[in-house]
C-alpha cells in the first residue's frame, strides 16, 4: 500500500524544470496529495498559468508516482489559488541564491510589485545593486546588476 508520505518523498525528486536545483515541492507547485488504494490524485498550481513547462512536470510527476508503485496516477492543474512566491520554502530560496537567483521577499498577499526595492546580490550579499531590465530569461525574473562584485544575476519577481 502507498502511503502519502512516500509520494510526497518521491515528488522530491521532480525538479523544477526551469530552476532544477528546487523540486516542485520546495517551489510549492504541488499542492495536494490524496492516495487511494494504488490511486494517486496529485495537485499542482504552476507558477503561472501559461508555464512552458506544465506538461514536462506533469508528465515527471506521474513518472515519479508510479516508480513508488502507484498504478493510476491522475495530476491536476489548480489556478484558483494563484501560484505565490509564498510558497517557496526557506530551503528552496537558499538553494535558489546559491545557484545565483535572487529570491523574491515574502509579502503575505499585501504585493506591491515595483522595482526600486533593493535586492541583495545573491553571489556577495551586497545590497549596492541596480535593475537592469524588468524581463529576465523567463517573465517571472528580473534582471539586475552588482554594483560591488560586478555580477549580473536575476531575481525570481514577488508574485
Amino acid at each position: 500500500m502507498i502511503t502519502t508520505e512516500q509520494v510526497w518523498q518521491a515528488l522530491e525528486a521532480v525538479k523544477d524544470p526551469e530552476i532544477p536545483v528546487v523540486s516542485v515541492v520546495e517551489m510549492g507547485i504541488v499542492r495536494q496529495v490524496n492516495v487511494d488504494h494504488d490511486h494517486v490524485r496529485v495537485q499542482m498550481t504552476p507558477t503561472f498559468s501559461g508555464c512552458p513547462a506544465l506538461q514536462v512536470m506533469r508528465d515527471e510527476i506521474e513518472a515519479e508516482v508510479r516508480r513508488v508503485g502507484a498504478a493510476e496516477v491522475t495530476v491536476e492543474t489548480i489556478l484558483s489559488p494563484p501560484w505565490s512566491t509564498d510558497w517557496i520554502t526557506e530551503e528552496a530560496r537558499q538553494k535558489l541564491r546559491a545557484f545565483g537567483l535572487a529570491p523574491p521577499p515574502r509579502h503575505g498577499g499585501n504585493l506591491a510589485v515595483t522595482f526600486f526595492e533593493v535586492v541583495a546580490c545573491p553571489y556577495c550579499d551586497s545590497n549596492n545593486t541596480s535593475v537592469k531590465n524588468t524581463f529576465g530569461s523567463t517573465l517571472c525574473r528580473a534582471i539586475y546588476y552588482c554594483n560591488d562584485c560586478q555580477q549580473p544575476f536575476e531575481q525570481f519577481k514577488a508574485l
